[in-house]
């Protein structure tokens, strides 16, 4: 049901007060406008506390910073004609005595004669004595066709409105959700200024104004990302179950029927290229990546914690299409977390394992742990995610291309005449973050003598490296296990 009908319905039905949550009031109150039109609902009065009531047959600015007048007015028009108050930043009033006490009066009159209130704020903040009055309806941002209508508009007047394919249009339109219509034309306004068109150049801007967005919170982080999935090394399985997946948001997909994905675990040591996944995903798939630090959403205050997550939630879905990065989840959520903090962790968890299971909007998760057996069995369990994958130590052909892969980035030009085969032999057990850092460590030791790092140097580097498979082989062997049982599958 879209905003136009749920608000059609609830005027119908003589709801007194509505309670609108939205950040866009010009564009709520174009679309109450037009939802109106030719409707029984011939008047809309518009109220804020700086100017008071505009184009109102009363007073010019009646109500004027006066949100007692502003309740006294509705008493005041004419019963017979059906009438819409919208009330801007009325929440921050609501708590006032006066005022819960007058709308409380006139909500007999509301019943009897067709008029509505409509408050709108960001927010939500009721008192205890108004929630039964009130109905609360949220105005979403901009969905894909508003944007493609806006997209359309934009473009009418460039000479190179022919050049926008239509999956870089898609690409444009995926880009642009989870921003305010006002955002969005500022930021294709920009395009145009830069490029004189809109095309794919326009995205990295466009992902560039949600950055603004997301460092506005505290609990996630939008990471940029350049990361190829070929340039992770081994995980093919992985690999080719992700690239199955690139078009997956996309128009065509809908369009056939595709279930949106909800995400992949992805379980592993220490350095073994989990997080560099989730980033090439990112990449790959031209979408905002949002790093959730779950820490972050255990508060001091009882009842914080919950209400973080909420928030959490509320954002990744106002910026879908995107993927979520939730590193280390088994740090957060282990058994033994859950013991010590009077039920907050149970709670959270409860509160993020439904949206996992039951989510709808395009917010693909991906989420990373090291001990697969410190994580609750509600995390685990079938549903809440599409697949558990098991990323291990790679082999040895794996470890080859992993050389190269760095090799290539350190020295672009010089890198095959390094013996990658030899390296990947003598670095057995080698994770890959392990791996990079004894090329690091060659180059530290050939910079201090003042000359390039060589084969050997890297070779030195490895004997002196104790692998982390070494150093907690207990643990590594148990998820192993669980990878050789099949319950979760091998990257």
């Amino acid at each position: 049901m879209t905003f136009q009908e749920e608000l059609l319905i609830l005027l119908k039905a003589r709801y007194p007060i509505i309670y609108v949550i939205t950040i866009e009031e010009d564009r709520l109150e174009y679309t109450i406008r037009n939802a109106i039109i030719n409707k029984s609902y011939s008047n809309l009065y518009v109220w804020d506390f700086i100017e008071g009531y505009k184009l109102n047959p009363i007073k010019k600015e009646f109500g004027k910073r006066n949100p007692l007048e502003a309740i006294e007015f509705i008493e005041k028009i004419n019963s017979r004609t059906p009438s819409i108050f919208i009330l801007k930043d009325f929440k921050r009033f609501l708590k006032d005595l006066t005022i819960s006490r007058k709308l409380r009066n006139i909500l007999q009159l509301l019943k009897i004669q067709p008029k509505t209130i409509i408050i709108v704020d960001s927010e939500v903040q009721i008192p205890n004595d108004l929630k039964d009055h009130i109905t609360i309806v949220k105005f979403n941002l901009p969905t894909p066709k508003e944007i493609k209508t806006e997209l359309t508009r934009l473009n009418k007047n460039l000479t190179v409105e022919g050049n926008l394919s239509q999956r870089i249009l898609e690409k444009v339109i995926q880009a642009c959700q989870g921003l305010s219509l006002e955002k969005i034309r500022r930021v294709l306004g920009k395009a145009i200024v830069i490029y004189k068109q809109i095309d794919q150049n326009a995205i990295p801007i466009i992902l560039r104004e949600k950055r603004q967005v997301i460092s506005q919170t505290e609990l996630l982080e939008f990471w940029s990302v350049k990361s190829k999935l070929k340039d992770v090394g081994g995980a093919y399985n992985l690999k080719k179950w992700l690239n199955a997946r690139t078009e997956i948001f996309s128009e065509q997909a809908l369009n056939y029927g595709l279930v949106t994905p909800k995400g992949v675990l992805i379980i592993g040591m220490q350095g073994s290229g989990k997080s560099l996944i989730a980033k090439s995903v990112a990449y790959e798939w031209k979408l905002p990546l949002l790093r959730l630090d779950v820490g972050r959403l255990f508060a001091g205050v009882v009842g914080e914690s919950e209400s973080r997550v909420r928030e959490m939630i509320a954002i990744a879905e106002s910026l879908a299409p995107c993927v979520l990065w939730v590193d280390e989840i088994d740090k957060a959520f282990s058994d033994s977390e859950q013991n010590f903090d009077s039920g907050t962790t149970t709670r959270v968890l409860a509160t993020f394992v439904t949206w996992l299971g039951e989510k709808t909007l395009p917010v693909f998760v991906i989420a990373t742990a090291n001990d697969i057996y410190s994580l609750p069995v509600e995390i685990l369990r079938k549903g809440r995610f599409d697949e558990i994958f098991f990323l291990g130590i790679p082999t040895v052909d794996e470890r080859k291309l992993i050389y190269e892969v760095h090799l290539r980035r350190f020295r672009p030009e010089t890198w095959q005449t390094y013996d990658s085969k030899k390296l990947s032999k003598r670095a057995r057990k080698f994770s890959g973050a392990e791996i990079e850092q004894t090329i690091i460590d060659a180059m530290y030791v050939a910079f201090s003598e003042q000359r390039e790092f060589t084969t050997n140097d890297i070779l030195i580097a490895i004997k002196e490296t104790i692998p982390i498979l070494d150093i907690d082989p207990l643990r590594t062997e148990l998820i192993q296990n669980w990878a050789a049982s099949g319950k979760i599958r091998v990257a």
